[in-house]
């Protein structure tokens, strides 16, 4: 599939970030709750149990202290939706209806263009497809419309879960596809169509009705296909996408897009098998419904629900084995210190059949007057089938056992143990020892050894040789990338930190061909780098650099708001970062410590971090040169050897000048 490429432009960038307020885009996936003047919530990007995501409003900037990830808008929605800068932004702007002025993309940017954008692109084609063809076919609408109206399902129902159908030919959505333009290699990709060993392409779905499956933002990801009717006993009756890099099922809850909002406002999430069972809930007035689509839960899926909501209800109908096999996976659920509630429905009856026969108040009333706690539910249901057989009440006392101990809240373990004590006619005591042993022993498991840290080389490796960055002659510094580990790194970032952050504040006054006149950190730690002929080491932060002094002059620059709204991503989240982090303890000296707050006292901090990133420099230089001392192609050059000899002294001298004038401080950038 060909598309014209564009970029967004910077002043478009700027009006995007302007209205895409950080508490309001994060809680469209994230529950969060106010803590001071910031907001907190389970970190969407990892699993955890107690909130460690943090949004700031006044900063405009989102941040995980515990797995790091975060940024602003735009990053935020990279990170969760998969998307590229290019494509968060059009996100952004959809949601905040801003017109998206772009500008030609450059020949290599087009050819540089997403695959999973064109993936994505290829899915709203089909399902826009499959609904034409259910509203305007005729067999769609004698076969597919027939068949949805048959099972209740109302027409706003149908246009709201954007079902549809394919027709009973094996190629028509891909030579409708190909016809628009669509490159076979999506359809391929996306899983809608597959080839034969002969060559020819056929569809996956043809003869079903479409359910499509939708990402949290709402973008259609996959499909599921249900065949109707048919003597052939070898078809499936239901086909699902298959896994791409647009879809991994073990993420993907369907329903959710519908369900989020409802599920935060009611606290609760119902958990059900099939699409039917999420959409007759739905239109029966229960919108808090989401479906694994028949398989176990996943931890991602857990995941999903959990960024929602503490609370689960599963709701099973009257099938004893399916009941049995799904269970297992609710340990998943306890151990991620969810609330599980179980409802069983009457016989003959599944959460769609039931639906369709009850309004919302009768469906929520027998669900509380028969939700019961998973724990006690399981062992009631275990205990049925165990009867008085001692070996398998035996084995179902481990059973409960091992679930209990999941369990991470050690409150919520001891009233489970309490409660199964008097149910399973078991002493207490033993319970709780079985449960400690359990513990431990997964404990155990999950401890690993910490392992040494890989011994970093002392120098770059060439065709197995160190090469140290200097010349030749080991008396010309010249920057690499590649040092992060290195002490000068971490002070360089520093330095841009500060730049970013108050880059355009005055330091001091100079005088200037016309009189006096304002000099700015910008310029201070340009002048001082060029002083001694230095230069950044990370080429994003010589960017950062060279683009601050381009623009200091131009009206109401501001640093941080210029390059967090840079067009390059890697730029704007090295800003995100960079401005998110609280502080920085800098290790350079250690007998005092000293809070230094940088809007107060640039006129300190500033020449502090430049003296301390020159002797960072000189003082890896001397390594190199020590080492250099000791390789034999220099040791036995007289010449080459007296050189590297003259300068480690001259740069030892230099070293012992610097640490005078560096003073014992510790920086603290608050």
């Amino acid at each position: 599939m060909r598309k014209t490429g564009h970029m967004i432009d910077k002043a478009t960038i700027d009006r995007i970030l302007d209205a895409a307020q950080i508490v309001d885009v994060v809680s469209d996936f994230v529950t969060l709750r106010k803590r001071g003047v910031n907001y907190v919530g389970l970190c969407p990007f990892h699993n955890e149990k107690t909130p460690s995501f943090s949004v700031s409003p006044a900063k405009g900037l989102c941040k995980c202290f515990s797995c790091g990830k975060g940024g602003n808008a735009v990053h935020f929605i990279m990170e969760h939706e998969q998307l590229t800068y290019y494509e968060a932004l059009k996100f952004l702007a959809r949601k905040y209806h801003i017109e998206v002025r772009e500008r030609e993309l450059s020949q290599e940017e087009k050819q540089a263009q997403n695959v999973r954008e064109s993936m994505f692109v290829v899915n709203t084609f089909a399902r826009d497809y499959f609904c034409n063809i259910l509203k305007n076919h005729a067999d769609g609408r004698s076969i597919g419309l027939a068949y949805f109206r048959q099972r209740g399902f109302r027409d706003d129902t149908i246009e709201k879960f954007q079902l549809g159908f394919s027709i009973n030919e094996r190629d028509a959505l891909s030579r409708e596809a190909q016809k628009k333009g669509f490159k076979k290699e999506f359809l391929l990709k996306t899983g809608l169509a597959y080839e034969t060993e002969d060559g020819k392409i056929r569809d996956r779905f043809w003869g079903r009705v479409i359910f499509p499956v939708h990402t949290l933002s709402g973008k259609v990801v996959a499909f599921g296909g249900r065949i109707l009717g048919t003597d052939n006993k070898k078809l499936a009756k239901y086909v699902n996408s298959p896994e791409s890099e647009i879809y991994h099922k073990s993420s993907e809850l369907y329903g959710i897009y519908f369900a989020k909002q409802a599920i935060v406002k009611q606290d609760r999430c119902f958990l059900v098998e099939g699409y039917t069972d999420v959409i007759s809930m739905h239109q029966s007035g229960i919108e808090n419904v989401v479906s694994s689509s028949g398989t176990s839960l996943t931890p991602g899926q857990i995941r999903l629900i959990h960024r929602f909501t503490n609370n689960i209800t599963v709701l099973y109908d009257g099938d004893k084995a399916g009941i049995k096999a799904s269970i297992r996976g609710i340990d998943m659920l306890l151990e991620e210190g969810m609330h599980i509630k179980v409802v069983l429905l009457p016989d003959g009856e599944d959460p769609d059949s039931f639906a369709r026969k009850h309004n919302a108040t009768d469906f929520q009333n027998y669900i509380t007057a028969h939700e019961v706690d998973f724990i006690r539910f399981k062992t009631d249901l275990l205990l049925d089938e165990a009867g008085k057989d001692p070996l398998k009440r035996a084995e179902l006392i481990n059973d409960i056992v091992r679930s209990i101990s999941v369990i991470p809240e050690a409150i919520v373990r001891s009233v489970y143990i309490k409660e199964c004590s008097q149910l399973l006619h078991v002493e207490e005591k033993l319970l709780v020892a079985e449960v400690a042993k359990l513990i431990a022993h997964q404990k155990e498991k999950g401890y690993q050894s910490p392992q040494p840290s890989p011994q970093m080389p002392t120098a770059p490796q060439e065709n197995g040789q160190p090469t140290p960055p200097f010349q030749d002659d080991y008396l010309s510094y010249i920057p690499q990338e590649g040092k992060e580990n290195q002490e000068f790194y971490q002070i360089e970032r520093l330095i841009i930190q500060v730049l970013i952050r108050h880059g355009e504040k005055v330091m001091c006054k100079i005088d200037g061909e016309e009189g006096e006149r304002d000099f700015t950190v910008i310029e201070y730690i340009d002048n001082d780098l060029r002083a001694d002929d230095l230069s950044f080491h990370h080429k994003q932060h010589r960017q950062i650099l060279t683009e601050a002094l381009e623009h200091l002059k131009d009206e109401g620059f501001v640093a941080q708001r210029y390059f967090l709204a840079h067009p390059d991503p890697e730029i704007s989240r090295i800003s995100a970062d960079l401005i998110n982090i609280r502080y920085e303890l800098s290790k350079y000296h250690s007998k005092t410590q000293t809070l230094v707050s940088e809007a107060e006292r640039l006129v300190e901090l500033v020449p502090m971090l430049m003296v301390n990133f020159k002797s960072a420099i000189v003082t890896e230089e001397v390594r190199h040169l020590r080492q250099a001392l000791q390789d034999p192609a220099i040791v036995n050059d007289e010449e080459k050897c007296n050189n590297v000899m003259k300068r480690y002294m001259e740069m030892r001298e230099i070293q012992n000048t610097m640490a005078k004038h560096l003073g014992d401080r510790v920086v603290l950038p608050s």
